[in-house]
């Protein structure tokens, strides 16, 4: 009876710790960049949004280009929604980046 508990309560702790890592954020771009869509849906909305942004940040660098503010930045938005909610287990920067990629002549150059 007691080691069924002690299983138990061991199961528990695993499972509250992968829960909290899923509730934060990466903490270096070798680590965001393996974050799956379906993983980052899990996370708190501003853990989310933090590492979408660090990622779009990041893409854009690499394609000359800046991540616009406004309208051209809510199309990315929705483009990464669309490409998640079609491929859940894709990985939250590949999907940024082809969307950057798919809006790439309309997006203001790096300077």
């Amino acid at each position: 009876m007691i080691r069924k508990l002690s299983i138990a309560a061991a199961v528990a702790t695993v499972l509250v710790a992968a829960s909290a890592q899923a509730q934060s954020p990466p903490l270096n771009f070798d680590q965001a960049a393996y974050v799956t869509c379906k993983e980052a849906h899990a996370m708190r909305p501003e853990a989310r949004k933090q590492l979408a942004v660090f990622l779009a940040e990041h893409a854009a660098r690499y394609r000359g280009v800046v991540v616009p503010d406004g309208e051209m930045g809510a199309q990315l938005g929705h483009l990464v929604r669309g490409g998640c909610t079609l491929a859940p287990d894709a990985y939250l920067f590949t999907v940024i980046d082809r969307a950057i990629v798919a809006e790439l002549p309309r997006l203001a150059k790096r300077k």
